[in-house]
């Protein structure tokens, strides 16, 4: 059975250490220029796993700002297979209530200043031009293990949905955010893209844990989005997310993972172009 290492990247009120027994903080330098935070590792349930704070532990990186490069890249350096994220978000939908967690599965791409591949052709970066397939954005095994553990834990959870990403550091307005749902979106964020993409060009195992705090700014007798209502409604809920995280770890170790690793490195490989030679 291959040995897995699970990164785990926190969101708002979700990147706390002592998730960690005998942790220890790691710096990483990459190719892409530096993280946002320390690497914190360590375990959880025996399991080897690595934290990183996604808009750094103080939270003073902006959504654009976030070097998400060098985040995925920093977590396959020092050996993840998987990586487990929690982002906030709004629901577009009337049934994902505030405080529901959603698993997602498709994304919408709504940014406009993000670097979304390493196969850029700068120096130093990996050599040709990679086309990864994104029918699939989000890895379907490691999904799966998610809802068992929130089906296991009696936690609310819609077991798929498509985020709406948007640049940010703005919310929508009322105008876009009924264009979302015309579109089919379920959920909106700041931060799904370009992760999920950076995470399957490395061949990782990438699943996202979606929690809703607000409805966005659709419903016509709902008040305006406000971020201490949102951190409010999160953080009520981070112990919950604790606790899914826990036990898809765990449900991650009791897993043989050498093929899916296997055929993701495949996939990068078959749909890479290389330079030719001479």
């Amino acid at each position: 059975m291959g040995k897995v290492k699970i990164g785990i990247i926190g969101g708002s009120g979700l990147d706390d250490p002592d998730l960690f027994e005998n942790k220890k903080c790691v710096e990483i330098s990459t190719p892409f220029g530096q993280p946002s935070d320390v690497l914190i590792e360590g375990t959880i349930n025996g399991v080897q796993c690595v934290l990183l704070a996604r808009h750094g532990r103080n939270h003073t990186i902006m959504p654009t700002n976030v070097n998400y490069r060098a985040n995925m890249w920093a977590l396959q350096e020092v050996g993840c297979t998987h990586v487990i994220v929690s982002t906030a978000c709004g629901s577009l939908k009337e049934e994902i209530k505030p405080g529901d967690f959603v698993v997602i599965d498709q994304f919408i791409d709504r940014t406009t200043k993000r670097h979304q591949t390493f196969y850029d052709g700068e120096v130093g970066h990996p050599k040709g031009v990679l086309h990864i397939p994104m029918e699939k954005p989000f890895c379907p095994h490691t999904r799966k293990l998610v809802i068992e553990a929130c089906h296991d834990l009696g936690v609310a959870a819609h077991s798929s949905g498509t985020m709406v990403t948007i640049e940010g550091p703005r919310f929508s307005s009322r105008a876009e955010s009924l264009m979302f749902q015309l579109w089919g979106g379920d959920v909106i964020n700041m931060t799904t893209v370009p992760e999920v993409i950076l995470a399957k060009e490395l061949g990782l195992c990438y699943a996202a844990v979606a929690m809703a705090t607000d409805y966005d700014c659709w419903r016509s007798n709902t008040e305006s989005v406000d971020v201490e209502k949102v951190l409010a409604i999160f953080r009520k809920n981070a112990g919950t997310a604790v606790n899914v995280l826990r036990a898809v770890v765990s449900k991650i170790a009791g897993m043989d993972w050498t093929d899916i690793l296997s055929a993701n490195k495949k996939m990068v490989e078959t749909n890479t172009m290389l330079p030719k030679c001479g």
